[in-house]
Order: C-alpha cells, then structure tokens, then sequence
C-alpha cells in the first residue's frame, strides 16, 4: 500500500486520486466519527473542530462527528495511541505530543523556526510539512485540517527581547526545546502548568514565563507583569496544532465522504489561520488596556535567538532525532 502523503485539505482531484490508488472501497454505511480534545467549548481548537463537524453533517454524505471536549474522552496526551490503533477517530492534538512516538514532531514546536503566521502557512504548503505527514501516516494518522497558534513572553522584570533579557530569570518555558533555549541563555526554568503561572508570578516564584496568547489573557497574566512580548511580525513561540485522523478511520469512508471532509477541513483552515492571528492581536490589546508595556521582536532580535536555538535546541534535536539534520534543513528552508 502506498503511503497517503496528502493531507485533507488538498483538492478534492488529488485526493479522489489518492483514494483510487489505494483501491478503497466506495461504499460505507452511516458513519459516526468520536473527536477529542483537551480543551473547552470556548477556545478556537474546539470551534476548529465543530466547523468540521458541522460542514460534514450540512453535506449529507451519512457522516457525523460527535466531539468530546475538555478531556472527557481521553486525557490530553493519551490520545495519540488508541488513534493510532483505530479506537478513537479523531483529535485536535498539539503534534509535539507525539515527540516520543514520532521524533521529527519535535520540530513543530521548536523556537524561531516559525516567524509569523504567514510564515507558518508556507510552511504548511512545504516539502517539509509534505515529509511530516508522510511520517504520520507511516504512524496511522492522517491531518485533516492544519493549524499554527503563536504565543510570547511576558515578565514582572522588564522587557524580554533578546536572550541577555533572560539572564539569572526564573522562568517558565512551554516545550522542551525552549527550556533548553532559555537555559542556554542563562535562565532558571521553573516547570508548570499554565494554569499555575499567575499565583507563581504572584508570590514570586516566577519571574517570567512563555505560552500562547490565548492563555496569556484567559489566565490574566496581564495583571502579573510589567512587559509583554507579543507574537507579531516576529514571534519565538510557534505550535503546530492540527485536526489528525485515525487512517484506519479514513479508509473506511466512502469517495463523498472523503470529498466532504476535505471540503469541511478547508474551511476550518481559513478560520484557523485568521482566528489565530486575532487572538495575537486581541491579546495585545488586552495587556495595553491594564498598562503593560509592549516590547515587539525587532528582525535582529528574531536573528539573535534563532542563533541561541541553533547552538541549544536545534542541535539537540539533531543529535537525538533520525535524518535530523535533514528534517532540521527542510524546516529552515522555508522563507
């Protein structure tokens, strides 16, 4: 069997393409789809989500989506494996989860790999994302819909624009490979949830922190720090964060079937692409509102932490994942 390389979102041509070279069956019955998450009905990965639901069930091919949110099928990092083995269809899964079962989907969150978001949607359409999913689907997964959200840094010091900002701070670093980053910058990582990061602030215990910028305002941050580095033409924190699919799953699914996902997906995608975008610039407006200073990534800010990820993060990654190096050249290749 050929491996399936194109995602969901591709024409509708090119995946009634795929489907007639894998000689799959053109009949199912009525089919009901199980999607988990970990997240509330409220945030973007869920309305990602129920686009997708919605616009397969408007298409009247007898496919429906049931989503369960907040963790209330399966736990957040417990959803990888029975996806794999068929038992559960879909997920919206933030893809370096899977870091110890597929070592390349470390580098969908790695620092100053991604710049903005019209950074990330190159890198969608990229040899290097195409090599991504053939590795997924090498693991039983399909992507039906991509999706980047960006975050930054924020602290109760001062400004963090380039690494010596970070010197002698205790900080909180979302992923591995900014932990390893910041350390190489003369940082203290403190490691946390995100949930916790206000009443470590509060008391002290933390000086500074990276995450999203949806969790920047939905945890207040804003009422904790003195500066916010915001994602904006330059962002450091960029995370891969997709609807993938079951391939056992999606092989069973008729040719209309597969045409309403694909279709269904692509609208997700551009709601993803702008909502994201939004929520960077949303949440700058929040932390202005409460008097926090704004500090944007200039282009050589961007440069002079991407040199720091280079000697620190990214050469770990080489040193640890097979075709490292590779992976690593295709990313970095996309301008």
């Amino acid at each position: 069997m050929k491996i399936f390389k194109k995602t969901l979102s591709a024409s509708v041509a090119a995946i009634t393409m795929s489907v007639a070279a894998f000689g799959m069956s053109a009949s199912a019955d009525a089919e009901t789809l199980k999607l988990s998450h970990q997240w509330s009905t409220s945030d973007i990965r869920h309305k990602v989500a129920q686009i997708v639901a919605d616009e397969v069930k408007a298409a009247n091919v007898d496919l429906e989506i049931q989503i369960f949110p907040s963790g209330s099928l399966f736990k957040a990092k417990e959803q990888w494996t029975p996806m794999t083995r068929g038992q559960l269809d879909m997920i919206v899964y933030p893809l370096a989860y899977a870091g110890g079962r597929v070592p390349a989907t470390n580098l969908t969150l790695m620092p100053a790999l991604v710049k903005n978001h019209d950074h990330a949607n190159r890198i969608n359409e990229s040899p290097f994302m195409e090599k991504i999913e053939e590795l997924l689907n090498e693991d039983g997964v399909v992507t039906v819909a991509k999706g980047w959200l960006a975050g930054g840094f924020a602290s109760t010091k001062g400004c963090i624009r380039k690494p010596a900002d970070v010197k002698g701070l205790q900080i909180r670093a979302a992923g591995k490979s900014f932990e390893q980053m910041l350390e190489g910058a003369g940082a203290s990582i403190a490691a946390m949830p995100s949930s916790e990061i206000y009443p470590a602030m509060q008391t002290g215990v933390l000086d500074a922190t990276n995450t999203s910028s949806s969790s920047f305002v939905s945890y207040r941050i804003y009422e904790q720090v003195k500066c916010y580095t915001p994602a904006a033409g330059n962002a450091l924190w960029f995370m891969y964060q997709p609807v993938l699919m079951s391939k056992a799953s999606y092989d069973k699914l008729n040719d209309a079937q597969k045409e309403a996902l694909a279709a269904a997906a692509k609208k997700a995608e551009a709601y993803y692409t702008a909502e994201g975008s939004k929520q960077d610039s949303d949440s700058i407006a929040v932390f202005k509102e409460n008097g926090v200073e704004i500090a944007e990534l200039s282009d050589e800010d961007f440069a002079e932490w991407q040199k720091l990820a280079m000697e620190t993060s990214y050469k770990k990654f080489v040193e640890e994942t097979p075709n490292g190096q590779e992976l690593l050249d295709m990313a970095l290749a996309v301008k």
